[in-house]
């Protein structure tokens, strides 16, 4: 017989807990042993990689951090080493200045590169964080001018005029906007504003000027400037003046009119098809031989000429990948609310096109700001010229890996934040997965 009161539940009546996974399935143990120890042939690998990298530090490391950092000649830093083998960082100690500022800037006007240089972290805030106060762009806007007074000094007249000019383009436009189409307008803007930069303005500047000058600096020559600032310079003007004219070429390029994109594909090719350091040379030796010997250009603005234009010919490809990527629905979806074109392309099309566009972007603008350093081969004395003229001197001559591995680590923590900035703004526009 069968006892009745003994019974087996083949149904579970509570869940037991779970089990945690095995330590070499889960966090650091897992991925070393797919990543690093997966087969022979990848054990060796990482043996052999830990060898060199371990080689590398044990050498590196006690050069860096075992230097000099107090000594006014590269004599007396190997003195205090006594034989040893490590780094004189006393060179920085005692020339930063020179790297940053140049060896002609004068150092009573320090102050001039700070404040401009503070003003330009406030300019770009509200630019890049949409979580600054939108009443700080009134900051974005004059900083130009504001830039060139600073660092060039004169009377702040001058800039107020090249200011003005941008009014008079603005007021031209809009009352011809009443009479004539958009195209029309804005080349009477423009005509307005040249007449006013080259025929009236001087004189008006000038007579201020004469009269009373407002708040008058030490004039700043181009061949004073130099080191960090030089690259700054350049860089930022650059990057500014390359993406708007970069937008332009590339909505030429892809425009209907055969004239229109006959030119702006002929700008695009060459520039891109020339090395950026002719074009310096050509801004540096031979552009005056094409002007009027009553006309000169200072040397620093013909290269920020010619680095914008090399930049933009590379910024229009970039965009105009971003425009080719937009499924042919989103041209279709402006048509059907019946904006026009300059109200399609601000609304819908390019807004769309430049996230698309963000690490083109991005990479150019990095590309540019480190291509600073060819000013160095036509007379501008950027880091690289500075460097130079710091081993050239008596006290420093034979000193090498100091000097350049601290220019690098400047270009490298302005790059690396522009790259950071790119994943972030990236990862803040993905409208994907949500």
């Amino acid at each position: 017989m069968t006892d009745q009161k003994s019974t087996i539940a083949f149904v579970r009546t509570h869940m037991l807990e779970q089990l945690p996974p095995p330590r070499g399935e889960v966090g650091p143990a897992k991925w070393i042993k797919e990543n690093l120890f997966s087969g022979w042939f990848n054990t060796i690998l990482t043996l052999l990689s830990v060898f060199v990298i371990y080689s590398a530090l044990s050498s590196i490391i006690p050069w860096m951090f075992g230097g000099v950092w107090n000594a006014s000649s590269l004599a007396e830093c190997r003195e205090i080493l006594d034989g040893a083998h490590a780094a004189c960082w006393a060179v920085i100690n005692e020339r930063w200045q020179q790297i940053f500022y140049g060896t002609f800037f004068p150092s009573s006007e320090y102050w001039r590169t700070h404040v401009a240089f503070v003003l330009l972290l406030v300019a770009i805030a509200p630019v890049l964080f949409e979580t600054v106060p939108r009443k700080l762009l009134f900051v974005t806007v004059v900083y130009p001018f504001l830039m060139v007074w600073l660092i060039w000094g004169g009377s702040l007249w001058g800039p107020i005029g090249v200011a003005a000019g941008f009014i008079v383009a603005y007021y031209a436009g809009k009352i011809a906007s009443g009479y004539t189409g958009s195209g029309l307008s804005a080349l009477i803007a423009v005509v307005a504003a040249l007449v006013w930069w080259f025929l009236i303005g001087p004189l008006v500047v000038g007579g201020l000027n004469s009269v009373a000058p407002l708040f008058p600096l030490r004039e700043i020559q181009s061949r004073e400037l130099g080191g960090f600032v030089i690259s700054m310079i350049i860089g930022v003007s650059g990057i500014a003046l390359s993406l708007p004219i970069g937008i332009v070429l590339a909505l030429g390029r892809k425009s209907d009119l055969p004239l229109v994109k006959m030119m702006c594909v002929g700008f695009i090719e060459f520039f891109r098809g020339v090395p950026l350091i002719t074009l310096l040379f050509t801004a540096s030796l031979l552009l005056n031989y094409f002007l009027p010997p009553s006309v000169t250009f200072d040397l620093t603005v013909r290269v920020i000429v010619m680095v914008t234009i090399f930049s933009s010919a590379y910024m229009a490809e970039v965009i105009r990948g971003g425009l080719a990527a937009l499924p042919k629905g989103q041209y279709e979806a402006a048509d059907a609310l019946g904006l026009d074109y300059w109200q399609a392309q601000r609304l819908i099309i390019m807004p769309q096109a430049l996230k698309i566009s963000i690490p083109g972007i991005v990479n150019t603008f990095i590309g540019l700001f480190k291509d600073t350093t060819l000013v160095f081969f036509i007379g501008i004395f950027d880091m690289l010229a500075a460097a130079q003229s710091i081993r050239a001197n008596s006290e420093w001559n034979g000193i090498t890996w100091e000097l350049y591995i601290f220019i690098g680590l400047i270009f490298w923590v302005c790059c690396f934040s522009m790259s950071r900035y790119s994943q972030w703004l990236e990862q803040k526009l993905r409208t994907d997965h949500r």
